[in-house]
């Protein structure tokens, strides 16, 4: 299953397939025209109120992991878009966009390892 993530204010590549945005807010300072996206799937993002105690501090990541995967899971809107990205990455490269600064503390992070995780079952 070709799924990656990437930074929003990464530069445009081909090989980046299908792009979506999972942010449930738009990041500053990008234009829509450069963002060059195929979606905006804000069903898969974090709540608010998670992403505000989360405050991507890497001393969090493991909880909000752990209650992120239970958001996603407990949210029929979020299920269905989950298998629509999955049934598209069967046969496309899909890139997961985010706008968070840590490549690793991110919540794209652990929505490719949920949806990765999904397709396999």
């Amino acid at each position: 299953m070709p799924l990656q993530t990437k930074r929003i204010y990464d530069p445009f590549q081909e090989t980046d397939g299908l792009r979506f945005l999972i942010d449930r807010l738009w990041p500053r300072g990008v234009s829509k025209e450069n963002a060059h996206l195929d979606g905006w799937i804000k069903q898969l993002a974090p709540s608010s109120q998670l992403r505000t105690w989360f405050g991507h501090k890497a001393e969090n990541f493991e909880k909000f992991a752990m209650l992120y995967r239970a958001e996603l899971d407990s949210n029929a809107e979020a299920q269905a878009a989950a298998r629509q990205i999955i049934l598209q990455s069967e046969e496309n490269t899909v890139t997961l966009l985010y706008g968070a600064k840590d490549p690793q503390v991110n919540h794209a992070v652990i929505l490719k390892e949920y949806l990765e995780s999904k397709s396999s079952s």
